[in-house]
Parts: structure tokens; C-alpha cells; sequence
């Protein structure tokens, strides 16, 4: 044995390669953790759309433009049209609170609260990217905190009036009456949904920068007071 061979030896002893899923979570146990996603997803070399789209190459593909699959609810398509992309920060947002990232997700799915139980499933489905190692190492960073709303705000109670007040300048854009010519309808939203995709806007985890840039003017109480305001209207 050569002195270059037991150097080398002794490095990856000391260094043991770690794999590219191994940096995000252990792909072994998001193997298991996937069996929660198997009654819609399917992944692997025989992989079919089901219920909803499989999930084979999904880091780095734009939200909603799955090749062959055509059930996606507007709200995904629209997020996909606005930028949202798969990588890791948003799959992680996305599997914690899917309604968070995408209104009126058709997905049926309450979300992964833990962590490290994301990390697993991410690094599982990073098995099946066409090019795992050209994505950009880093630990998912999730919904920020602020987006996980705290009961306190989720208890406001909005003045439907004021909401009427204030949404002048969402009517610019979305149409009074439900329709969702051009631009998604917001409509007869439940107020908690209304009051998370603001949140989400407010700290740029939904990429439409105008929105971010609306959502960023409104104070709780005024959020919760357009949610309360579409809640009901007709």
C-alpha cells in the first residue's frame, strides 16, 4: 500500500462522503414519510399521474406545468404564471402548509408541522431529480415564523366595513362578482386562508412581487378586515 493510498484511506475515514440527499435530510426515512403522499403521487421509473402529478424531476420545475398532467386548480397554475418555482425553500413551505404557498390548493393535505420529517421527504424526492447535484446545497428554511401565524392574529376579528373601504385597489385587478377572468378570484375565501396568503405575501414566500408589494402596506388588522369583507361577498 502506497503512502498516497493511505492518505486517502484516512480521509475518508475521517471525511465519509455524503450524498447529496444526505445534505438536505435522510432520503431512507422520507421513503417511509412518502407513503403519506402515495395515495396521490407516485415516483420512479414506472411512475403515472394519479390523483395528482408524479413527482419525478419536480426540484427546479415550475409549479404547475407538470409534462402530461392536466388537473392542477388554477391556484397552483397562477402560481406557477407568478414565479413560484419547486427548490428546496418552497417545497418545504409548500409540504408544511400547502395553503400558505398556493390558494385553493386542490391538494388534500394538512401539511408536515415537523421539520425534520420535511428534510426526509425532500431528500427522498431529491432521489428522483434529473440532476440532483446541480441544486444549490442548503437546509430548507420553511414558512418563516411570521407566516406560521400566531393564534393572536388568526383570532382578529375584521370589520367588513373597513374591508369594503380598503378594497379599492384589490378591485383594480380581481373582480367583484367571483369571476376569475384574467386574475384569480378572492371572493368567499374562509377568512384564515384570506389571512395566510397575505402573511405569505407580506414576507415574499408567494412570489408575486406585487402582491408582496400590496401585502407589505396592510397591518393586521387591516388584513383581517379584507378577509372578513370578501369572506362574504357576493
Amino acid at each position: 500500500m502506497t503512502y498516497k493510498t493511505i492518505l486517502a484511506a484516512i480521509f475518508v475515514m475521517a471525511f465519509p462522503v455524503v450524498s447529496q440527499a444526505d445534505a438536505i435530510g435522510d432520503d431512507a426515512r422520507g421513503q417511509q414519510i412518502f407513503k403519506k403522499c402515495a395515495a396521490c403521487h407516485q415516483v420512479g421509473a414506472n411512475a403515472k399521474h394519479r390523483v395528482g402529478p408524479i413527482l419525478n424531476g419536480v426540484f427546479g420545475r415550475q409549479a404547475g406545468t407538470a409534462e402530461g398532467y392536466t388537473r392542477y386548480s388554477q391556484g397552483m397554475t397562477r402560481a406557477g404564471i407568478d414565479g413560484l418555482v419547486w427548490d428546496l425553500e418552497h417545497l418545504d413551505a409548500y409540504l408544511e402548509n400547502p395553503k400558505s404557498l398556493v390558494s385553493r390548493t386542490t391538494m388534500n393535505f394538512a401539511g408536515l408541522k415537523d421539520a425534520q420529517d420535511r428534510a426526509d421527504l425532500i431528500a427522498y424526492l431529491r432521489v428522483f431529480s434529473d440532476n440532483p447535484a446541480n441544486i444549490p446545497e442548503a437546509e430548507p428554511t420553511g414558512v418563516p415564523p411570521e407566516v406560521t401565524l400566531s393564534p393572536e392574529i388568526l383570532a382578529i376579528v375584521g370589520d367588513p366595513e373597513y374591508g369594503e373601504y380598503l378594497s379599492s385597489e384589490c378591485l383594480t385587478c380581481h373582480q367583484s362578482d367571483g369571476s376569475n377572468q384574467g386574475i384569480p378570484a378572492i371572493t368567499g375565501w374562509p377568512t384564515e386562508d384570506f389571512v395566510i396568503a397575505m402573511h405569505a405575501y407580506k414576507v415574499k414566500v408567494r412570489p408575486h412581487p406585487v402582491m408582496q408589494m400590496m401585502a407589505g402596506r396592510l397591518s393586521d388588522e387591516e388584513i383581517a378586515a379584507l378577509a372578513a369583507y370578501f369572506k362574504d361577498l357576493e
